[in-house]
């Protein structure tokens, strides 16, 4: 197997680096996709093989592709070409994913995240006076796409870890398209609610009725044009969309945008996944916790917090106790430790963490940000009161002359667990980033109604690419970069006999790994089955307020954050966990009762 690492040399750069900058109320507390509602979940037992996804036809179709003796790649392929089709606001073959897979021997890290143009530059998301374009304004249109990976990886995986054809998998997703799926409540509320589909002319036909109203619930929604595009690629594989006429149509639509962007067929034909080092961190002396490398800062965001949590002055933090209090839902001083201890990974997360062939990791390797005397040196910091201020550290011993990146708006994505009767585990990522995209609709050059979302990852790069010191952020835009994602697909070992315990993973932009670390201790740490652990109130900070769920918190626990000087914003968080876990008979898994997954299996 030919191994696509590739490493730039680059110098680390030393000097001083300021604290994280504060930030608007409004950026922080806007949410990747808007909420539709809660949907009961119980969960599902499997013996043998299972599929836990965004929407109940994508984890029929991974099922069929393991009763059929497939491998848990390609009931992952099968799963992401109807995600493609029924959840367009989420993920889809316009955009990019990262995959964790088991395959019984090795564990890998597959990157499909998208790359900037060849012809980007810094200043593509500033106005004429050099300050970043309104957000509203970034996303929309050509402008914000990069180059779509999650094909190309997705065959990747698939050639070195498959068993079923390739044009086998798209057999679900081809049907589904030409026959229609009926329309589904959280895809309506979707539509009826975004500002900006409606200005593209190919989702405005096929998506939104004359009135310009979407199609009702339960529409059969037909399209015709995925089907074709799907049946040229199950024929041709991923060179069917990065080459010919699937490829003209989509770099013809980014350049006649409103807001035209720099995606070139060069760009297409050229892109190439990479397999990375994937990222494992022994916690709580019993599991081994593995995730994705940058350029996600999945990984190292969940495993500071969790770390520090182990870390900080218990009797100064944790005065009221470890939860769970009743039914699992964190007590005050609890949320308080955890907060400060966001803060200060989200201030590293936002000095350090960039695409790693431009960026060095901070003493020469990423896991210096997850040192036990590092992150103990940080827990450090956390007392009783709030910390007035939570600047990014010095892993390593060295300083950064890197700014820190302003936050800005991260959206998007959906996750896919498998496990298969041969022992294959795998966590899929995979993201158009923000509802619909770039809403730029296209229909692979076939004249057809429908069609796919190309994806607005640019936006993911900071708009702003220096500080007022001249000081350059680490995740700027640059030609050919891969922007910093969140993503943490994990999947985690049992110390104690090697064994896959568990694939776990979430939606939800900058709040994904506080999904994941919600869970992670609600299932193993707190004794709750993943259902259980899924479904329990969100929380998490990511540098302005201290956000939780709204309606889920005691009164008295929001008024005791701020006692203790936090600033408590209750906000819809709507997540999307998927999860798996090793049980005495098999395996259990559990769907996120915000959105409208499934769980089934054997």
């Amino acid at each position: 197997m030919s191994r696509l690492l590739r490493f730039l040399p680059l110098t680390l750069l030393v000097a001083c680096a300021s604290p994280l900058p504060p930030v608007p109320l409004t950026a922080l507390a806007q949410q990747p996709e808007a909420a539709s509602g809660l949907t009961a979940q119980s969960g599902a037992h499997f013996q043998r093989m299972g599929v836990a996804a965004a929407h109940p036809l994508a984890a029929q179709a991974g099922l069929q592709m393991l009763r059929a003796g497939g491998a848990a790649i390609d009931a992952a392929v099968a799963v992401q070409m109807v995600l493609t089709l029924v959840e367009p606001q989420s993920s889809g073959i316009g955009g990019g994913a990262f995959l964790m897979l088991w395959d019984g021997r090795a564990l890998q890290a597959w990157d499909g995240r998208e790359t900037a143009p060849a012809a980007a530059t810094e200043r593509d998301f500033l106005d004429a006076s050099g300050r970043p374009l309104p957000y509203q304004q970034a996303v929309f249109g050509g402008r914000a796409v990069g180059t779509p990976g999650a094909v190309r990886m997705l065959e990747a995986a698939h050639r070195n870890h498959g068993r079923l054809p390739w044009a086998r998998l798209f057999e679900p997703a081809i049907a589904l398209a030409e026959q229609g799926f009926p329309l589904g409540a959280r895809l309506h509320t979707l539509l009826r609610s975004d500002p900006l589909l409606r200005r593209d002319a190919q989702a405005l036909a096929f998506f939104y009725r004359a009135d310009g109203t979407p199609h009702p619930v339960g529409t059969l929604l037909r399209n015709p044009a995925l089907a074709a595009v799907l049946r040229a690629i199950a024929r041709g594989g991923a060179d069917a969309l990065h080459t010919g006429p699937v490829a003209d149509d989509m770099v013809a639509r980014v350049q006649r945008s409103s807001t035209p962007g720099r995606l070139s067929l060069a760009d297409l034909a050229g892109y190439t996944p990479v397999l990375r080092q994937p990222m494992c961190t022994d916690w709580q002396e019993r599991w081994r916790v593995c995730g994705f490398p940058p350029p996600s800062s999945g990984h190292v965001a969940l495993m500071q917090m969790l770390g520090m949590l182990q870390a900080m002055p218990r009797a100064a933090a944790l005065a009221d106790g470890d939860p769970p209090a009743a039914g699992g839902v964190p007590g005050a001083g609890w949320l308080h430790g955890y907060m400060e201890a966001a803060r200060l990974a989200y201030a590293d997360r936002a000095q350090f963490l960039a695409d790693p062939d431009f960026t060095p990791a901070p003493g020469g390797d990423w896991n210096t940000l997850l040192a036990p005397d590092y992150l103990r040196r940080r827990a450090a910091l956390i007392g009783i009161q709030r910390m007035p201020a939570a600047p990014a550290g010095e892993p390593g011993g060295q300083r950064s002359a890197w700014a820190p990146m302003p936050e800005q708006p991260e959206h998007g994505t959906s996750h896919v667990s498998v496990v298969d009767a041969q022992g294959q585990v795998l966590a899929l990522t995979t993201s158009v980033e923000a509802a619909f995209g770039a809403r730029v609709m296209a229909d692979g050059g076939t004249g057809l109604p429908g069609g796919y979302m190309l994806n607005n990852q640019l936006t993911d790069f900071s708009s702003q690419p220096a500080d007022a010191q001249g000081r350059p952020v680490a995740n700027r835009l640059q030609p050919g970069k891969r922007p910093r994602s969140s993503m943490s697909p994990t999947i985690v070992f049992d110390r104690r006999d090697g064994r896959v315990l568990m694939s776990l993973g979430s939606p939800g932009g900058p709040f994904i790994p506080h999904f994941v670390a919600k869970t992670l201790l609600g299932n193993l740490v707190w004794g709750l089955d993943l259902q259980r652990a899924i479904d329990l109130p969100s929380f998490g900070h990511l540098g302005g307020p201290a956000l939780l769920e709204s309606g889920r918190f005691p009164a008295a626990s929001v008024q005791a954050l701020r006692d203790r000087g936090h600033s408590v914003v209750e906000t819809d968080l709507t997540s999307g966990l998927q999860g798996i876990v090793r049980t005495p008979g098999g395996w259990f898994g559990g769907a996120d009762p915000r959105r409208e997954g499934a769980v089934v299996g054997d």
